[in-house]
């Protein structure tokens, strides 16, 4: 069933990540806002229990209990009413399969990409042979390409351009989506937000020990031999997007 865009004045903002990113952070940052409320990936359920995902992410049938599974009534709620005028939604692009996409009309829509060669080996320490799929690179681009045949492409955001400099970073990407830039971004309380999803004690341990974007650190491990075929295939799809970041 094809859904209806949004017709309201509500500002609905996804940032599409891959895993073992910054999108926490991000999501986080955004919450400062006093203009804003935000929601932790809202698709990850119905993700668990379309895939095989539920074998080997950690806390799945935990997740599954926790939240709506069913896509459709998902994307009901993503286009419902909220309190506050800007709403952000931390997504993994991955998440969507399987989904009519019409829905994203009228919403602003962030690309957040990673290098793979520091991504890949922190998620494997997680999920164990990760494929293709797991990881979101190609879902990534196919998504900006989808965007951009409808005239609407994605701004794209590499994490270690935040990093490095988060003040110049988020004041281009909120003049990129049209929306002010608010000092208070640049800096949270240590500790878990309410709006974190029941896996946040498997993914989020690091980014509740923090009070801001930590400063951007080249990893220097020898990059793992088993998960060079699945680097050769992520990297020219993330130079592709890196190329096209703000």
């Amino acid at each position: 069933m094809k859904a209806e865009p949004a017709k309201d004045s509500t500002i609905r903002i996804n940032l599409w990540s891959g895993p073992r990113n910054i999108s926490t952070a991000m999501m986080y940052s955004f919450a400062q806002r006093s203009d804003t409320q935000v929601v932790d990936e809202p698709f990850y359920g119905y993700y668990l229990v379309n895939t095989n995902a539920d074998e080997y992410h950690p806390g799945a049938e935990e997740v599954i209990r926790s939240m709506e599974t069913d896509g459709e009534k998902v994307i009901d709620w993503i286009l419902g009413k909220y309190p506050k005028p800007v709403v952000f939604f931390k997504q993994m692009t991955h998440h969507l399969d399987g989904l009519d996409r019409s829905f994203m009309e009228g919403m602003v829509h962030i690309l957040l990409t990673r290098d793979p060669r520091e991504m890949l080996p922190t998620f494997a320490n997680k999920i164990q042979k990760p494929g293709k799929k797991d990881v979101g690179y190609l879902d990534q681009i196919r998504l900006y390409e989808t965007l951009e045949e409808n005239g609407h492409p994605p701004v794209v955001l590499d994490s270690k351009q935040v990093l490095m400099s988060p003040r110049t970073t988020l004041e281009k990407l909120c003049s990129a989506i049209g929306i002010s830039f608010d000092e208070a971004m640049l800096s949270w309380e240590k500790g878990a937000r309410p709006e974190d999803g029941v896996w946040a004690k498997h993914w989020y341990h690091n980014l509740h020990e923090s009070t801001g974007f930590k400063p951007y650190q080249p990893k220097t491990e020898p990059f793992p031999e088993e998960l060079k075929p699945l680097l050769e295939e992520c990297m020219p799809i993330y130079e592709r997007l890196r190329d096209l970041s703000i």
